[in-house]
């Protein structure tokens, strides 16, 4: 038994190390996540029954004498002869990592090899590798939400098929008289040798996850820096000169054979080898590069065929294509050029991936941030003309929603926003426009938006009748209103409630909106006025360019006032001296 034992271990030596490099093997990582298809079971099922046949062909052969033969397993057995292998651990390996279907498959294989090489237990042998793989991938089912079964667990899951082996040789072979005595001497060392096996392919298995992962982590901790250092070069107004800076980065940071950058057109910038040829200016004409600018995915060159470079002594012989998408679709495509195809690894693939993803989020930033610039660097006039295109976007929903179930107030809600968009196309004709105007203009809007959340919201406007003669900056009282209902009553489901109350005192108008939410945070409170709090979601930049307007066109005394009401919500309230007003009209 001892020495049955030790060359059983000696042999499952050579067979770890073939398992070793099997964990090395592109496709192995999607049984490692579970990524079911029928093919790749099929093509897994046939490498672990090819391993499990290994393992038998690795085994050795005993007699009823107990003598041992060393060599290895490739022809039939004597009848005499009993094969003991670790075809087992294949198997059961097969199961816990893909399955009922793949583990049933790989048995089946070793099962049939086992079958026919007959000798003593033939049948039991081949009957427990298909029936243990069925098994482990029934138990693996239990262990779904582990990444890896751990090797304890696994430790313990191959003490079962040999036990089971045992048992179906007693069983079916009971013509032979001295099986028992080839149970009693096998049993414990096919125990040992398996289980042990089995734990420690789990715990490769575990460290093969774990380096991929940590490949991953550096793959995309990489990215992000290049990224982060992309940004002076993606500031750039000029094409040719943010893809020169993007080219010579990736470059010198990746120790590519080339990088290259282009449009949809043309090549704007290729730094490394090829660039007598693959030169500025140069057509876009590749069928893989238009491809990947077509479906805005990465796409990978692997021979010369697939790149297609019309210059004959390139040296370029693969290449991953990167396409880098903004806020208008496609912006631009990056392609990593390689020696060889062996260079590409998933390394490489990973962290192309993800400088993708950084550098057209990087876009899409800048691209919104020279937008707000060019906002606030507008005339302040043409700043309040454009229209919300969420508001309008939902205010047309809810129009077609209403035409079917109430036309009247479809038609209603339809003159409404027709209100709404005409006075906004009329600002920028207007530093100031009469009080009357804004009203009807808030009216247009509080009567869309009562509409849209009907049952939760009531919006109340108080006014004077006659508010001819007053003159304010046009859409005002809009933003304050619309400010209330995204901000102040976002977390008011029932009861919300807006106030717009415009009063005349002493040859002053007062004009207050108030609301019934949760007010403005006191960090916030005395700063939101006086400066755009664009990175803290409270209105801060909408309340802030109200009041700048005020200020430059009607003077400091009609600046906000902002402050929290002690009954719960806030109240933005300015103040127009009729005197000042009455002066900018002469102006407008």
């Amino acid at each position: 038994m001892k020495d049955l034992t030790i060359i059983l271990f000696e042999r499952l030596g050579l067979l770890l190390v073939i398992a070793f490099v099997m964990t090395r093997t592109p496709g192995f990582k999607s049984m490692l996540y579970r990524e079911f298809s029928w093919k790749m079971s099929i093509v897994h099922a046939l490498v672990f029954g090819i391993f499990a046949v290994a393992s038998t062909v690795n085994g050795i052969i005993i007699t009823g004498e107990s003598a041992i033969s060393r060599d290895f397993v490739i022809y039939p057995v004597e009848n005499n002869q009993m094969i003991v292998s670790s075809s087992l651990v294949a198997v059961v390996i097969a199961g816990l990592l893909g399955g009922p279907i793949v583990g049933l498959g790989a048995g089946l294989i070793a099962g049939g090899h086992l079958i026919f090489l007959g000798g003593i237990g033939s049948l039991a042998n081949g009957l427990v590798n298909p029936l243990t793989g069925l098994l482990a991938g029934m138990t693996a089912r239990f262990f779904s939400n582990e990444r890896v079964i751990s090797p304890f667990k696994a430790l313990f899951i191959g003490v079962f098929p040999p036990v089971l082996q045992m048992q179906l040789l007693l069983i079916i072979h009971t013509d032979t008289g001295n099986m028992v005595e080839i149970v009693d001497r096998i049993g414990l060392p096919l125990v040992l040798s398996n289980s042990i096996a089995i734990a420690i392919f789990t715990a490769m298995i575990g460290i093969v996850l774990s380096e991929q992962e940590n490949e991953a982590a550096l793959a995309s901790r990489k990215a992000l820096t290049i990224a982060e250092e992309a940004m002076p070069y993606l500031k750039k107004d000029s094409p040719s000169e943010m893809a020169k800076g993007i080219a010579k980065l990736l470059y010198d940071r990746l120790e590519l054979a080339a990088v290259s950058v282009t449009n949809h057109q043309e090549v704007l910038a290729h730094i490394g080898l090829g660039a007598e040829h693959h030169q500025p200016g140069e057509q876009v004409t590749r069928p893989l590069s238009l491809e990947a600018i077509e479906t805005n995915k990465m796409k990978v060159a692997y021979n010369r065929t697939e790149l297609q470079c019309k210059h004959e002594d390139c040296p370029l012989e693969a290449a991953i294509m990167i396409p880098i998408i903004g806020v208008n679709d496609f912006s631009g495509l990056i392609t990593f050029y390689f020696r060889k195809a062996q260079h590409i690894s998933p390394v490489e693939l990973m962290m192309a991936q993800g400088l993708g993803q950084f550098i057209s989020n990087q876009l899409n930033i800048l691209t919104a941030e020279k937008l707000k610039t060019h906002i606030r660097d507008a005339e302040l006039r043409n700043l309040q003309a454009q229209i919300n295109p969420h508001f309008l976007f939902n205010t047309l929903q809810l129009i077609a929603s209403l035409f079917r179930e109430n036309p009247k107030t479809a038609r209603r809600i339809t003159l409404q926003l027709a209100s709404y968009m005409r006075f906004n196309l009329r600002l920028v004709s207007r530093s100031l426009v009469e009080l009357e105007k804004e009203c009807e203009h808030v009216e247009s809007y509080t009567s869309i938006i009562q509409e849209r959340f009907a049952g939760r919201l009531q919006i109340d406007f108080i006014r004077p009748d006659d508010v001819t003669d007053i003159y304010i900056p046009p859409s005002t009282i809009q933003p304050l209103v619309e400010n209330c209902i995204q901000h102040g009553l976002k977390d008011v489901a029932d009861n919300g409630r807006v106030e717009i109350l415009i009063r005349r005192l002493e040859r002053t108008v007062h004009i207050a909106v108030r609301d019934n939410g949760c007010g403005f945070p006191e960090s916030i409170l005395d700063l939101v006025s006086h400066i755009p709090l664009s990175d803290i979601k409270n209105g801060g930049t909408g309340i802030y360019n109200v009041n700048k307007r005020l200020i430059s066109l009607l003077g400091e005394s009609a600046k906000l006032d902002i402050r929290n009401l002690p009954e719960g919500g806030s109240e933005v309230l300015f103040s127009i001296p009729e005197q000042i007003q009455m002066e900018r009209q002469a102006v407008t």
